[in-house]
């Protein structure tokens, strides 16, 4: 393979996604070394046109290939805005001598109050009872919320995976009152940590804070949520295929579970035929726990960072992969 160019200023960065006020604002700062396209993930022509002369690509959820990558002849950095690299090809990159990073911890905070959120709104019927109160249906108000709605400060609350988000998710609810379990690969010796098993069978709420991995593809099975608690909710913030989505609507259809807040899908965006749609114990947000303009403030400062790396020939902070020669 031969060796690419050192990058020379301007960096060209190919960043895919449609960026807001603030963020071109934060970026139009550093233009004179920093030459950045803006490309909507759904815009290919845009992204195939830029992306033969990026040096960079600023990544967040449209998949990158292995023919996508073969395309960047002048890619150096691939840099995914957040944690999770399972929708770039890793291998094709390492291949093609393209350092892939990521950002572990700068969602964390968003993402955890989004886990929350979902957790709340799904304890407390929230859609149906927004529903009920614009169709003038409120009052008076439903006995069997009295006999079903939890709080969170009265519950146990499994956190499958134990990472930065679970972590802070474990400060919240704590502080709320829960009763806080978690499980990841081994025993940590942290209090509070159960197999898999024990945990399902002991919460009232489950949260996933998992990678996407051949290990962890439909983790929550269909004999993994016949585990749970009847009266559980399930929250998933990670990567939608953990869970088996149809044993998911089954359970959920059936009274196996209680209620689910999700916010990730087998597949993205979520098709308009999904079954999920129609359940009305189900809250749904678009994979977007982790937008807010604190995270994104985070993500330019680390992406921008990296980029200063690139361009001086200095080490990259949290690359993923060792680019070079197989």
């Amino acid at each position: 393979m031969a060796l690419k160019q050192p990058p020379t200023p301007p960096l060209r960065v190919l960043a895919h996604f449609v960026a807001g006020a603030t963020v071109l604002d934060i970026v139009a700062a550093e233009r004179e070394w920093l030459d950045v396209r803006w490309c909507a993930e759904n815009d290919d022509e845009c992204f195939y046109r830029e992306l033969p002369s990026a040096d960079v690509i600023w990544h967040v959820l449209r998949p990158l290939s292995a023919t996508d990558l073969q395309q960047g002849n002048r890619l150096r950095l691939v840099h995914k805005l957040g944690a999770g690299v399972n929708t770039i090809d890793v291998a094709a990159a390492t291949k093609h001598g393209i350092a892939v990073a990521n950002m572990p911890g700068a969602n964390a905070p968003s993402v955890a109050e989004g886990a929350v959120l979902l957790m709340l709104a799904a304890l407390r019927r929230l859609p149906t009872l927004d529903r009920a109160v614009r169709d003038g249906r409120g009052w008076p108000a439903d006995p069997d919320l009295g006999e079903t709605v939890r709080d969170i400060g009265a519950c146990t609350v499994g956190l499958v995976g134990y990472g930065n988000v679970a972590k802070h998710v474990g400060s919240i609810v704590s502080a709320m009152g829960a009763t806080v379990l978690h499980t990841s690969t081994r025993d940590d010796g942290r209090p509070g940590w159960r197999p898999l098993a024990e945990l399902l069978a002991a919460s009232d709420v489950v949260s996933l804070h998992l990678p996407l991995t051949t290990d962890t593809h439909h983790l929550l099975d269909k004999h993994a949520l016949a585990g749970m608690k009847p009266n559980a909710v399930l929250v998933n913030t990670s990567r939608g295929a953990v869970v088996d989505e149809v044993a998911l609507v089954d359970a959920l259809r059936d009274g196996s579970l209680a209620a689910a807040g999700l916010d990730v899908f087998e597949v993205e965006p979520i098709a308009p035929d999904n079954p999920l749609l129609g359940l009305d114990n189900v809250v749904l947000t678009p994979h977007v726990t982790w937008y807010t303009a604190d995270t994104m403030q985070r993500y330019l400062s680390e992406a921008l960072a990296n980029c200063r790396r690139l361009l001086n020939e200095q080490p990259l902070a949290h690359v993923v992969n060792q680019p070079g020669d197989p």
